[in-house]
């Protein structure tokens, strides 16, 4: 028996001694010897050779990468464990507050609560060995100059506070391409942050002299990269953006790495290309180095020669050209013809497929959440490997006409081409949604309708996308107050960002039966109403369908409330949720969470 204790409690230390091993951090540290910058792990150089994104690491890491980017913590326990295993480290994504979506710099409150859940993180996953830097926000500073003074002394209050708790692992911030005043920002106001990361795509390679230009002296790392952006590429007559071939982007891939690591490893100490898994944003190709399915695109071939200096023994097939006999622009019910020349440079056999499917008209920004258009059913009538016709709808408006070849080896090559079918669409809108349509969950890190449109006494109210005060579900609930005791407030849901009806926007909601949300007041007896919809007929671009549920009374728990959607027109609906707010002779605080259209 004595044994046995002895047995188990060697057994137990073992396991401790494993775990203390395991939760042993890297010392991670940016150094600099004359003018040149160099990041080192546990003393060794580490150039930082990966991508964002959560696809396979584990194919990341045996194509010659080093680290994985993430954008916000909500996943970090597994995230850290599979770069663990993969043998990855990760540049761990602590996401700041962007006033696009309701987040207000100038509000103490919304300020104080940021830095102390980004506290909560660093002060939680210190210790991880996976851990390779902190990267403070993305893109939080905004389109325009970013030079907002209060943004800049949040990020600086973050990363000095992680260095006091964190001496192993340097701060980074991310910001959107270097424009206006944002490195000049950084520089005068955050002494604190390590290192630059900059969200470049067709001025990627011209970085480093704009960098330099603009007072740059801390080392930086391309934090995105890839093929031009929707906003910077060639568009349709009908304002749809033309996208390159998978072969074509290769190219941009390989440019933005050359001309920052390779080009001038004094100041860039890594290229993270974006992104290493796919995603919906214009199209469903167009930033992605895999396809949906998990097939890998061009890009991940370029990445690993750059990054392991060889090439893979099997490249992804090749796209030369996708041509069409005519005009894209066609009349309603004609037929298409698309001709493909494309190769395997294997030789390999490939499978071609054709896909004709919608073209939203409703861009998301920043990245935030698009849907994805529906395939045509029946549209591609024949086809090969070198061809296929294609009747189109007799809907008038715009579509997309994607080509994918496969090899036998997991590799593929995709394009596509835009067309329109002519006649008056009867609305100009998003792509038609999938349901349930999430508005804004307890775990929502995007919005696909934004909280911009205020009214009433403004200045009196205050809203707040991330509270942690009682959520319903998940981490985070919406805080609206209306300080004053008189008066009236109001904040209209929309698409696009500030628009009351002279922009395309919105999403066709058709099918929807009701829209349900949960609210609360903080003392009880606080009176709200909700609608669906605002902006009238006599707007070019008009809610196609206006429906109000009346006052309702909250309680100091949370409530279902429903909008009844039955039978309305909904193919557009720019204005995805109106809350008003009556007063009392006090001032107001409610709570929403998991707004959704069923």
């Amino acid at each position: 028996m004595n044994l046995g204790i002895r047995a188990q409690g060697s057994k137990n230390m073992v396991t401790l001694i494993a775990a203390l091993v395991m939760q042993t951090p890297s010392h991670v540290a940016v150094r600099q010897v004359a003018t040149h910058w160099t990041l080192t792990v546990d003393g060794k150089p580490f150039p930082v050779k990966g991508a964002g994104g959560n696809g396979s690491w584990a194919m990341l890491a045996a194509a010659g990468g080093n680290t994985a980017r993430t954008w916000g913590a909500d996943n970090l326990e597994s995230d850290l464990a599979n770069a663990q295993k993969a043998g990855v480290k990760v540049m761990v994504g602590i996401w700041l507050g962007h006033k696009e979506q309701g987040f207000k710099y100038d509000d103490p409150a919304q300020v104080t609560k940021q830095f102390e859940a980004a506290k909560a993180v660093i002060q939680k996953y210190k210790d991880n060995p996976a851990v390779l830097m902190w990267g403070i926000g993305n893109e939080m500073e905004g389109y325009d100059q970013g030079d907002d003074p209060n943004v800049w002394t949040a990020v600086e209050d973050i990363a000095h506070m992680a260095h006091k708790i964190d001496p192993n692992h340097p701060t980074a911030t991310v910001i959107a391409e270097i424009g206006g005043k944002k490195v000049p920002s950084i520089m005068s106001m955050c002494p604190s942050i390590d290192i630059i990361g900059i969200n470049s795509y067709a001025g990627c390679a011209s970085i480093y002299d704009r960098y330099v230009k603009q007072g740059g002296a801390k080392p930086y790392i391309i934090t995105e990269c890839g093929p031009p952006g929707t906003w910077e590429t060639a568009n349709t007559p009908w304002k749809r953006p033309i996208e390159l071939t998978s072969t074509e982007k290769e190219g941009w891939y390989e440019k933005a790495y050359t001309a920052n690591v390779i080009g001038h490893p004094d100041l860039c100490i890594g290229c993270l290309p974006f992104l290493w898994s796919h995603k919906q944003e214009a199209t469903a190709t167009w930033f992605g180095m895999f396809l949906p399915d998990g097939t890998k695109l061009g890009a991940v071939d370029v990445m690993q020669k750059l990054w392991s200096g060889k090439a893979p023994a099997h490249p992804c097939p090749r796209i030369a050209k996708l041509t069409l006999d005519g005009d894209p622009a066609v009349d309603p019910g004609d037929t298409v013809t698309a001709h493909l020349l494309a190769t395997d440079p294997g030789g390999d056999p490939v499978k071609t497929t054709w896909t004709l499917t919608g073209d939203g008209s409703t861009p998301g920004v920043g990245g935030t959440t698009e849907d994805v258009p529906d395939a045509v059913a029946g549209a591609v009538t024949t086809s090969n490997d070198a061809s296929a016709v294609v009747k189109m709808p007799t809907t008038p408006g715009p579509y997309r006409l994607f080509v994918v070849i496969r090899n036998q080896h997991g590799g593929a090559a995709v394009a596509n081409v835009p067309l329109r079918v002519r006649g008056a669409a009867p609305v100009e809108m998003g792509g038609k949604v999938h349901l349930p349509f999430v508005l804004y969950s307890g775990v929502s890190s995007t919005l696909p309708y934004v909280p911009s449109g205020w009214m009433g006494s403004a200045g009196n109210m205050k809203l707040e996308m991330a509270s942690a005060e009682n959520p319903h579900t998940g981490s985070k609930c919406i805080r609206w107050d209306y300080t004053a005791g008189d008066g009236w407030g109001g904040i209209a849901w929309q698409s696009p960002e500030g628009d009351w009806g002279d922009k395309p926007g919105g999403y066709d909601l058709t099918g929807a039966k009701k829209l349900t949300l949960w609210a609360r007041g903080r003392n009880g007896g606080e009176q709200i109403s909700f609608a669906v919809g605002i902006i009238k007929s006599n707007k070019k671009y008009a809610d196609t369908a206006i429906v109000d549920s009346g006052k309702h009374t909250l309680t100091d728990g949370w409530q279902k409330f429903t909008i009844d959607l039955t039978g309305k027109d909904l193919k557009r609906i720019k204005t995805g949720l109106v809350m008003t707010i009556t007063t009392q002779g006090q001032p107001v605080t409610v709570f929403l969470s998991d707004i959704q259209v069923e």
